[in-house]
């Protein structure tokens, strides 16, 4: 297959089928969790229930007292992934382009040279947090082979999407093409993996401080 078939198969039949996956996928699991439902709670509510997930979904976001001291890369690394990956995925214009062709909707998007420095600096924290789990033992001890392939999927887009803008590697069809078909591998596996995080977290904090705040308890 010429680089163009498969650049055109990427853009194509492969995006289809990775979103419809995706799209599927996403719609189970959180079915799977709704369905499991919880015990009714008949004691009478001591505070809003509703104020103290919010509170919690807030506060979890704040590194706990001391871990700034204790794992400041952790933290700080974390949080550089999270926001340039964001930063990247929704202000890049040529990704931009792409969700104005699939739904219609168009928005300012940043100058090359910021999503460039969102990009490295992803990448760099990635690689950073990477290394940080290789090397401390209980990190090490704690991680599985899903843990690896999460970080693996997570970071090829960011990778290959740097090297096709660049013209690195691989001529740039052929590195266009491997970096769609990156985004359709994280698109498939991210309803199956860790990575469904992306859409449970605030939800799953919200929750949990929700019923702690009905029991008054701080959360």
């Amino acid at each position: 297959m010429t680089a163009e078939a498969l650049l055109a198969w990427a853009r194509g039949p492969g995006m289809q089928i990775a979103l419809a996956v995706f799209f599927l996928g996403i719609t189970v699991r959180i079915v799977e969790m709704l369905l499991i439902g919880r015990a009714p709670d008949l004691a009478a509510p001591r505070k809003s229930g509703v104020a103290a997930g919010w509170r919690t979904v807030f506060h979890r976001s704040l590194p706990t007292p001391g871990m700034l001291k204790r794992s400041p890369l952790v933290f700080v690394g974390g949080y550089i992934f999270h926001l340039g990956f964001l930063i990247v995925l929704v202000l890049s214009v040529p990704h931009i382009e792409l969700f104005h062709g699939v739904w219609g909707i168009r928005w300012p998007g940043l100058p090359r040279s910021l999503i460039d420095l969102a990009a490295i600096l992803s990448i760099g924290a990635m690689v950073a947090l990477l290394v940080h789990r290789l090397v401390d033992p209980v990190r090490r001890f704690l991680s599985r082979s899903g843990d690896y392939f999460a970080w693996t999927v997570t970071f090829l887009p960011l990778i290959t999407g740097y090297f096709a803008t660049h013209h690195m590697l691989l001529p740039y069809t052929q590195m266009l093409a491997v970096h769609i078909l990156s985004i359709e591998l994280l698109l498939i596996v991210l309803p199956f993996t860790k990575l469904i995080h992306t859409f449970t977290l605030f939800l799953s904090r919200w929750y949990n401080g929700a019923i702690a705040g009905r029991k008054g308890v701080a959360s």
